[in-house]
Order: structure tokens, then sequence, then C-alpha cells
């Protein structure tokens, strides 16, 4: 008995060595089918998408953040009554109940989406239910708080938060750091083991954007598009503002727009930001180029007398007109062919030029090539290869026959705002990554010089001279701030046939301001207006109303106009023989200031050194003026300045 009890014991002692043996082994040698059994067992990998960047205005206003949401999954095998459970998930989530029973239908699986990014609300409706076998993961949504503000520009990202267009599909790999994979750990009721909210934090930020747009300038663009496409009956109408300096774009939209928000809503035509899309007949805006370029090659001066064939030249079986009757003139100055639009003038002076020097100017200026703006989509704009026949020639002069963005033709009036360089306009100022900590700033970059100092102030006074009294572009005056510029009012190239679209139009007016020290260029068209549809009564009073905000939101003082800050110091520049209409012969300048609200002493100060003579009328502060706020000073340089204690 005594030697059986010993065998058992031998016996036992050995199974459990050898049950501790294996066991050991399992533990400390690693076993690849084992683990992954276990992997399949105890663990679903989950792919998250990292939270995307945020994008900013220059002032460093939210134009695209990312918000937490927060996503709903199951274990299809441990749901107890999964009807019941899919009817009450239904009526939280507002789906239907099919698409939640499908989702729980098959027990094989231990993972499942039930819905992706939902709100705290619904969550939290949920998680009071204590449902055995749900769970939830945070997660990012994209969300523009601007709804339609800067949308074209924006663009917006897909259902898996990847960019499909505009700035969110150009800087995708900046905006979205790489995916993660994250594995749920579950224990043997296949419960989750990881808190909710660990997934989602450790998913990685991608970079933020910082661009060169002004929210408050955006706004302002947006709103007086949006007015005159209704006001006018418009199909739509497109703006752009630059820094004049380095052609930043401070602000860039078209109207109608969408919400990026609800981007599926909305057709392709809408999202698209046409300021760089679509190409148009420029009109009479390029005109300007063309004087330009045929000044820096010597054929002409702001006071060569061109002969204007009293507003009709025939060319073959055509006949070019000007487009309004009461600017049909025999003969005209250069600087009078510009500030009346002269047709038959630019034709004239395209002649001077030939097909292949205007096509060298054009090609100078930036057209028929992309800007190179940082955005997907750009046009590059149509000028159609040489040679050209005579009539073509005419048209291409004064801006027919020639294709072009609205960022290419604001671009290239920046040129002549920035004292004659063609520069890469753009919209991101900086990207931060959060990952390094590094800052990427972009610069200004130049691509070639276009006009010598000469030519730019000549062209300044020619085209300050344009919304002179009498000219097409007064209604883009701004009061107090001299502005240089040019209409546009081009017929509408049939989009379904032939030749031209009947009675269609796109009116615009392209400028800068200040137009003795350029900080702004502003370009509006509007396509197809039905209520007028000359550049010079549609698009000129929105240019006028957005460079107004311009102005105020720089803080520009007012400036009073004078041969002296029009023309540059610089000796060459100040020999330009100024057009009547462009720098008028008063001792202190063309226009009055805004002094309405100013002490005596500071309405001195302002004038001092103009060769103004003030007259005072009454004590306190400035009510009005005579000449009145914008008008001309009087030959004699008098200005009446009546004051009172009650403002």
């Amino acid at each position: 008995m005594r030697a059986r009890i010993v065998l058992i014991l031998i016996a036992l002692t050995t199974l459990w060595t050898l049950v501790i043996a294996r066991a050991a082994f399992l533990q400390l040698w690693p076993n690849a089918r084992l683990k992954s059994l276990q992997k399949r067992q105890f663990e679903t990998v989950v792919t998250l998408n990292p939270r995307r960047g945020d994008v900013i205005d220059r002032n460093g206003h939210e134009l695209a953040v990312s918000m937490t949401m927060y996503s709903l999954f199951a274990d299809p095998k441990i749901i107890e009554q999964p009807k019941r459970v899919s009817k009450t998930l239904s009526k939280i989530l507002k789906i239907p109940v099919s698409q939640v029973d499908d989702k729980l239908k098959n027990k094989q699986k231990r993972f499942v989406w039930i819905q992706r990014r939902i709100d705290k609300a619904s969550r939290d409706s949920i998680a009071e239910l204590k449902i055995r076998g749900l769970g939830f993961i945070e997660e990012s949504e994209r969300v523009y708080p601007n709804e339609r503000l800067l949308s074209q520009v924006l663009g917006f990202v897909g259902g898996d938060g990847q960019g499909l267009e505009g700035l969110e599909l150009r800087y995708n790999d900046e905006l979205q750091a790489a995916q993660k994979k994250v594995s749920l750990a579950r224990d043997a009721r296949g419960r989750p083991l990881i808190v909710n909210g660990q997934v989602f934090t450790q998913a990685p930020d991608g970079a933020d954007v910082q661009l060169t747009i002004d929210r408050e300038m955006q706004f302002v663009l947006e709103q007086e598009l949006s007015a005159v496409v209704r006001d006018h009956q418009a199909d739509s109408a497109i703006g752009v503002v630059l820094d004049a300096q380095t052609s930043e774009i401070l602000a860039m939209s078209s109207s109608p727009s969408f919400d990026p928000n609800k981007a599926s809503e909305f057709s392709p035509d809408r999202r698209r930001s046409r300021a760089i899309t679509d190409a148009f007949e420029p009109g009479s805006t390029m005109k300007t180029f063309l004087v330009a370029g045929a000044m820096a090659r010597g054929l002409i001066q702001p006071n060569t007398r061109i002969n204007t064939e009293g507003g009709s030249l025939r060319i073959g079986k055509r006949v070019i007109n000007e487009a309004d009757a009461k600017h049909r003139f025999d003969s005209l100055t250069v600087s009078e062919v510009l500030a009346y639009s002269s047709n038959v003038g630019a034709a004239k002076i395209g002649f001077k030029l030939g097909d292949k020097a205007l096509l060298e100017i054009l090609k100078d200026f930036g057209f028929g090539e992309r800007t190179g703006i940082d955005l997907p989509g750009e046009a590059r704009g149509i000028v159609q290869g040489l040679p050209w026949h005579e009539h073509l020639l005419a048209n291409i002069a004064f801006g027919h026959g020639i294709a072009s963005t609205a960022l290419q033709v604001a671009n290239a009036y920046a040129v002549i705002a920035n004292g004659g360089f063609l520069r890469t306009p753009y919209v991101v100022k900086a990207v931060r990554d959060h990952e390094s900590g590094d800052v990427i700033d972009s610069k200004p970059k130049t691509l070639r010089r276009v006009l010598a100092d000469e030519h730019v102030a000549k062209m300044r006074m020619m085209l300050t001279g344009t919304t002179a009294d009498g000219a097409t572009g007064v209604n883009a005056r701004v009061p107090g701030f001299p502005v240089a510029g040019k209409t546009g009012t081009a017929q509408k190239v049939n989009p379904n046939g032939r030749g031209y679209l009947r009675g269609g139009y796109i009116s615009s007016f392209a400028g800068f301001l200040p137009a003795n020290d350029p900080k702004f260029v502003i370009y509006i068209a509007v396509d197809h207006p039905r209520k007028d549809y000359y550049g010079s009564a549609v698009a000129a009073p929105v240019f006028s109303k957005v460079a107004k905000f311009a102005v105020r939101r720089a803080g520009l003082a007012p400036v009073m106009i004078s041969r002296e800050n029009m023309v540059q110091t610089k000796k060459v520049a100040a020999r330009v023989e100024a057009p009547a209409a462009a720098v008028p012969a008063e001792p202190m300048g063309a226009v009055v200031p805004d002094l309405a609200g100013l002490t005596l002493r500071e309405v001195m100060s302002r004038v001092s050194g103009t060769g103004v003579s003030v007259k005072v009328q009454g004590q306190g502060f400035v009510t009005h003026t005579t000449p009145g706020f914008g008008s001309k000073i009087s030959p004699t340089g008098e200005l009446t300045v009546f004051l009172s204690h009650d403002r």
C-alpha cells in the first residue's frame, strides 16, 4: 500500500511538472500560431483618421476646424435581443431599423461600425442604456464654422476625412497626419478594455495652415458679389482682392457659392473656384496692358494722338465700333483711349505693335500661363498662336479673341501697382507642424520684371484718369482716395454653340488704390447681368464698395492728390506729362478729402503744404466743406470749412 501511494504521488508530481513546464513554455517562448490566435480572439484592429489640422485666416480666425465626435461600434456575438437593440438605436440615431439590424445579424463578426461621428447628445442617450456589446470611440469631424465663407477656396473633405477639393485637397498631406491603426483589447466576455477617449488622444494631429485671407474682407466681398448678382439678375459674379505689393490673396470668391458642411447637396458648378478655373474674354481691362507694352517699346506716349476714325473702323468685311455711342471721336490721346475705352484707338495701337509684339506683351503679363497659385484646378486661359489676321489682332487689342481667368487679370494689374514686377499669387501664409514644431512661411516670389519705373508711373497716371469725371470708371471712385483702374464690357461666348451669346455680356472692373501708393488690387467680373451690362454701371460700383472697406480696415488716411504724390520723386518719372483728366492743375490736387468731425488744427495739419487757402466759418468741429467731400478743388485753391460744436 505504501509503495502504491509513493507511485501515485510520483505520477501526480510528474504530471503537474509537465503542465507547469508547458505553461511556462507557452508564456516564455514566442509562438506565432498562438499569438495569431490570441489576436483574433482578444483584439480588434480599427483604423482611425487622425485629427485634421485647422485652417485659419491671416489674423488667426478659424475657417476650418476638427471637432470631437463619437463613433458607435458593436460586437454582434454578445448582443442580446438584437431586434430590440436595432429599434432602440434606430430611434436615437434617426436611421432605418434595417440598417442597424443588418449589421447585428452576423454573429461571426466581433466588430462592426453602427454609426460614425454622432453627436454627444446621441452618445449620452445610448450610453445610459448600458447595452452590453456596444462601445464608442472618439473621432474628429471636419467643420466649417463660417459656413459658405471662402467655401470655394477651402474646398471640403470626404467621409473618411480625405480632402476632395480646394485647399483641403491641395494641402491634404500637411493637414492630415498618417492614419493610425489601434488594437481594441477585449476580455473573455468580449467587452472592450480600452477606456473611451484614449484611442482618439493617441492619434497625431495634422499641421495647421494659416492663409493670407482676411476673413472680414472676404465677408464684405462675398456680400457685395451676392448683391450684384441679385440686383442685376446676373448668372454669377467673381471677385479677387490682392495685396498690391506681394500678390497675397486677401479675398477671393464667386457667387453663388456653397456650404462645405453639406458639400454633397451642391453641384460641382457651385463648388468650383471660378476665379481660377473659369477663363473668359476680359474685354477692355486688357487695353491697359496693350498701352503699357506699346509705351515700353517707345511706340506711344500718354499724349500721343490716335486717329480714332469717328468711332468706326472697317477691317475687310468687318467694322469695329465703339461700345458707347457718346465716345465716337475723330481723334484721342492715348490717355483718352483708356479714359473713354476706345476700341478703335486700341485697335490702332495694336496695329502699331503687330501680332508678335502684342503676344510677347501678353505673355510678359502672365496671360496664357498658370499664375502658379497654390490651389488645384487653375486654368491657363487661351492666347492663340501666331499668326493673327488683322481683325483678330484688333480684337485681341481690346480684349476679345483671348480668354483669361479673374486671377490672371488681377495679378497683371498688380504689376503696375507694385512697381513693374510679375509675382506669383498665393493663399497659404504659413504651415505649422504639431509633431516637429516647425513653421514653414511662404514668401513673395518674383517671376520677372515687366515694366520700368517710368512706365509704371505713366500707367498709374493714365489709369487714374479713367476714374475722372466723364470717364468710364467714374463709379469706381472712393472719396478721399485716388483710384486707378479700367472698366471692361465683353460679349459672352455662347456656351452652347459658336459665336457670342445674344444679349450676353461680362461686365468687369480692375484697378488698385491708392493710386499714388497702391495697397490693394481689386478685380470684379459679373457674368451676364440682365439689368444694365456696362462694366461702369455694374462692376465699378462693386469695386468701390469693396475698396472703401479695404482702406477703412487698413486705417489709411485720405489722400490729397497732387502731382508730387502721383508721380514718384525719381527724375525720370517727374518728367511725365500728365493728361489733364488724371492730374488737374489746381494748387493742391483733385479732390477734397473727408474732413468731417476734425478740429481746425487737424484740418490745417492735413492741408499744410498743399497750396490750399482755408477759410473758416464757425467754431468747433468740421460739419461740411465747400467744395464738398470728393469734389474738385477750385482753380484758386480755396476751401471753406464750416465748423460747429454740435457734431
